[in-house]
């Protein structure tokens, strides 16, 4: 008499939470979207919070960032939290580095640790400047 008592909450409980739980594959593909941005020169910078190379360039993304602000799109994306732009963008190692031009059209990858004055240069050489 117990087990169905508990069996008999359990599933409407499970029910009605999975109404309130997104689906996260659906909601992971549409967080990415919008990537690369129309209009923008835009740099994803595919890895993990976790990855060594990665976390090495957490600060010099974060300064991108800053100083890129309204000029071009600057994104991150952990790969191991979000699986589905690793198929989109075909991302065989990481971190990886993708930039595209205003069109939205990849010009330019690397894959590995890309130190500051490398991405600057791709930015530049792609038509963004820097904020003021």
């Amino acid at each position: 008499m117990v087990k169905k008592l508990q069996s008999g909450i359990c599933f409407p409980l499970l029910v009605c939470l999975s109404l309130f739980i997104p689906n996260s594959g659906n909601v992971l593909a549409e967080e990415f979207k919008h990537l690369p941005v129309k209009g923008m020169v835009t740099m994803i910078d595919l890895g993990a919070k976790k990855c060594i190379p990665c976390k090495m360039m957490a600060p010099i993304m974060e300064k991108m960032e800053k100083i890129y602000k309204g000029k071009a799109v600057i994104a991150f994306i952990d790969v191991w939290e979000h699986r589905e732009p690793v198929n989109r963008f075909g991302i065989r190692a990481i971190p990886t580095q993708i930039f595209f031009d205003k069109n939205g059209k990849e010009v330019y990858r690397h894959a590995g640790f890309m130190p500051e004055k490398a991405i600057v240069a791709q930015l530049e050489k792609k038509g963004s400047s820097k904020s003021l």
